[in-house]
């Protein structure tokens, strides 16, 4: 539909003038010419009190057919809130014009009341872009961001032309309803009535982008820009820092002060919480504003405000704190907490949380017990930042304390109790405070609900997993996909992988994380062939996969028979750039092991450029498993040489290596230096490892020795290990005490009895192999039959 302007404004403004002029001559007539300037004077400062004086001033002579005397009298009850006035003050006049119901509607706008404001404006008997405007304006300042946008697009179907003010606000509703489809589309119609160079305009544009994460849009927004203000820098700074390009942003202030511009309040606290963000590694440093970190660019902007004369700025100084806190520097923020002159409440939250933020609860706790000595009374975000700063110590019990404190704890307060029970491993407690929450009615959101399904999901609890999952329909509905991944992985866990898949398939928006969660799901429970085509299909709806997805598929190929699919999984890896990955370099090591290709791992192994323990764990692991049991030995010392610390699996890899190495000195060693020199603690594992190193090599008396020592003499492990040695051995003696053991922990083990008439049958004992055998089917063991397998053009043959 063409756009079309109204009867033009000069026109109007003629005939309104022309009114005007005929009213002013009537109040020369009576005396009071004086009126109009004296009711815009009144206007401009508020004054209530003389505009009532002069409100009956006009009634007593009689003016109220003077409309344009009513229309500021509308005004000036609007400017002084007094709506209801200026409603009776609008129903009272005789002669209303389009300058009457705008104002009027003004002033219900002004307040709030948009019910009336919308009924108002659908009953004027004309309307122009300034009624549009005021409409759409009014519902943006109060949240109702959609039916402004609905607003605007019945005023373009009118055919009337939107105003720099009509785009400004509606770019600024698409920014807030992230709808960058209406925003491009109103971007095109700044173009076409040329309005994109305007500043109020162009920054509101560049702000929709920027929330809707397009920031080079809005970069090429900002450049469009004739003459960016500080608030176009502003808006550039904080898009940027919402972009994590941290180090433009601040380069964006640095132009900004080059250029003259000025600097006031809210650029420099926009900065500041740029500056606020820090915590990147040092190769990032020399991106940003010449090798400078976040902390010491803040304490430049500590120095500016200084220089500015903003130092007696709370809210800025406020920033600051904000700043040395998120950075790590409590010694800097304690000191500009001293000097401060006036501290509020948030300053207090900002100390508390700094010191949560360091994991010291004992000192978080120290500052809200000085800030009640002051006068200054804790409100919620005080007890949260407190009992968030209890959890990430560790302390859950002085956390449940504060908790406890509480009156009525909000959601937030609730999820930091809960995670930190599930961070401590306390499942129960988790399913217990939680329970408490849904009895007083406080219902959870999003995050209380992924960490009770997590819960569930580490406790293997289906029938509370099912309760979860009808209060999350309630709480959430089906399109969460955060409350979707935790019911994956609950029902995967719990063995219900079919529940699992119909999550998947009834989520209507998955995301990357509920793809892994069902990949997860699927290894979890054998299934690797469909997690493969899980994979496949996730690649298929083009979600990028990323770390977790890899790491979890190259797990998954590990078990396949052959690596021609690891090798695919690994092209695409390289492709998509995470072969610097550290968890996805273990896992393709791990993978290469598993399939015998120890060449291929060893070298992936050493291209790496960072690696961790567990990096070295698979790698000395891969080697133990291939026989290569000196190359285990050398690279677990060459690990310790280089300050790697070694965990309890390490030592499970190498100690396995110098088994199946026959380096039983080596493993002695090593085993004996666990506890002594790297503080490892022998587990039932080690001693497995240590034990079958000794019984393979025939040092029977030293393993007796070590088992009547050892903590965990009544594990069958432990047992079936050494009865395998006796068969290698022919030791029938020690033989027949180990088996004596096995059957007496685990009497449907078919393992004693077969190793045992082995052992008989390597002797030429026919007799005693005989009984043991008619044993075995007396008691109705089973032996689990074995399988083979041959891969043939990658397509396998299985034996039984």
């Amino acid at each position: 539909m063409p756009l079309h302007h109204e009867k033009s404004a000069v026109s109007q403004r003629r005939e309104h003038g022309n009114t005007r002029s005929f009213r002013i001559m009537q109040l020369q007539s009576t005396g009071d010419a004086h009126l109009p300037s004296l009711l815009r004077s009144c206007i401009d400062h508020k004054s209530y009190s003389t505009g009532k004086l002069l409100h009956a001033r006009i009634l007593r002579l009689g003016l109220l057919n003077a409309t344009f005397l009513c229309n500021r009298l509308v005004e000036l009850y609007s400017a002084c809130s007094k709506t209801r006035y200026a409603h009776l003050v609008f129903d009272s006049t005789p002669h209303k014009d389009i300058y009457t119901w705008n104002a009027i509607l003004g002033a219900y706008c002004k307040a709030g009341e948009l019910q009336s404001a919308r009924q108002l404006f659908d009953a004027m008997p004309e309307r122009n872009s300034f009624s549009w405007n005021n409409v759409i304006s009014s519902l943006v300042r109060n949240g109702f961001e959609q039916e402004a946008v609905d607003v605007y697009r019945s005023m373009i179907c009118e055919g009337f032309v939107p105003t720099r003010f009509t785009l400004a606000s509606v770019f600024s509703a698409c920014g807030a309803l992230l709808d960058v489809e209406v925003g491009r589309r109103c971007h095109g119609l700044a173009l076409k009535i040329g309005l994109e160079k305007n500043i109020y305009v162009g920054n509101a544009l560049l702000c929709m982008y920027a929330k809707c994460g397009l920031i080079e849009d809005a970069i090429w927004a900002f450049r469009d820009l004739p003459d960016p203000n500080e608030v176009s820098f502003t808006a550039m700074m904080h898009g940027l820092a919402q972009a994590d390009r941290v180090p433009e942003a601040i380069e964006m202030f640095r132009l900004m002060c080059r250029q003259g511009i000025c600097i006031d309040s809210i650029a420099l606290s926009s900065v500041l919480g740029v500056c606020s963000s820090g915590e990147y590694d040092e190769s990032f440093l020399d991106s940003c504003g010449g090798g400078l970190s976040c902390i010491l660019q803040g304490q430049q902007m500590h120095s500016l405000m200084i220089k500015l004369g903003c130092g007696n700025d709370i809210h800025l100084s406020n920033a600051i704190i904000h700043m040395y806190a998120k950075n790590g520097d409590m010694d800097s923020a304690e000191l500009m907490f001293g000097n401060m002159s006036e501290i509020s409440v948030v300053t207090w939250n900002l100390m508390i949380a700094g010191y949560g933020n360091k994991c010291e609860s004992d000192k978080a706790i120290k500052h809200m017990q000085r800030m009640q000595c002051c006068g200054f009374e804790p409100n919620e975000v005080t007890f949260i930042n407190v009992l968030v700063a209890c959890v990430k110590s560790g302390d859950v019990e002085m956390g449940s304390q504060i908790f406890d404190k509480m009156s009525f704890p909000a959601v937030s307060s609730w999820n930091a109790m809960l995670s930190g029970y599930f961070q401590s491993g306390n499942n129960i407690e988790v399913i217990k405070l939680f329970r408490k929450m849904q009895f007083l009615g406080v219902r959870p959101d999003r995050t209380s609900l992924a960490i009770i399904l997590s819960s569930c999901a580490g406790l293997e609890v289906l029938e509370f997993g099912r309760q979860v999952h009808a209060a999350s329909l309630k709480a959430a509905g089906d399109a969460d996909v955060y409350v979707a991944s935790g019911l994956i992985t609950m029902y995967s866990n719990c063995g219900k992988i079919e529940l699992a898949k119909l999550i998947l398939r009834k989520t209507t928006k998955l995301d990357s994380v509920c793809w892994n969660s069902m990949m997860a799901g699927l290894v979890l429970n054998s299934l690797d062939i469909e997690a493969a085509v899980c994979f496949k299909q996730m690649r298929q709806m083009e979600m990028l996969p990323t770390e977790s997805s890899y790491a979890t598929m190259l797990s998954c190929c590990g078990k396949f028979s052959s690596a021609f699919y690891g090798r695919q999984v690994h092209a695409q890896i390289v492709k998509d750039g995470y072969t610097s990955d550290v968890c996805i370099g273990s896992a393709l090591v791990r993978m290469y092991c598993k399939h015998g290709d120890i060449e291929g791992a060893r070298r992936f192994f050493d291209m790496m450029p960072f690696k961790n323990t567990v990096t070295w764990n698979e790698m000395v692991h891969g080697y133990a498993q291939n026989g290569f049991g000196h190359e285990a030995v050398c690279l677990y010392e060459n690990m310790i040489g280089l300050g790697v610390k070694a965990d309890s699996i390490t030592f499970v890899a190498v100690l396995t290596a110098c088994s199946h190495g026959g380096l039983v000195d080596a493993g002695i060693s090593i085993f004996n230096s666990m506890w002594q020199e790297h503080g490892v603690e022998p587990l039932l594992d080690h001693y497995v490892c240590i034990v079958d190193c000794l019984g393979r090599a025939g040092r029977f008396n030293e393993v007796e020795v070590l088992i009547d020592k050892m903590p965990y003499r009544d594990d069958p492990l432990l047992w079936e290990v050494l009865l395998s040695s006796c068969r290698v051995h022919a030791n029938v003696s020690l033989a027949k005490k180990a088996a004596g053991e096995l059957l007496h922990l685990d009497p449907q083990n078919s393992a004693p009895y077969l190793l045992l008439a082995n052992i008989y049958c390597s002797l030429g004992r026919w007799d005693e192999a005989r009984a043991v055998r008619n044993q075995m089917n007396d008691n109705q063991i089973a032996k689990d039959p074995g399988h083979s397998w041959i891969d043939i053009k990658h397509d396998t043959q299985t034996f039984l």
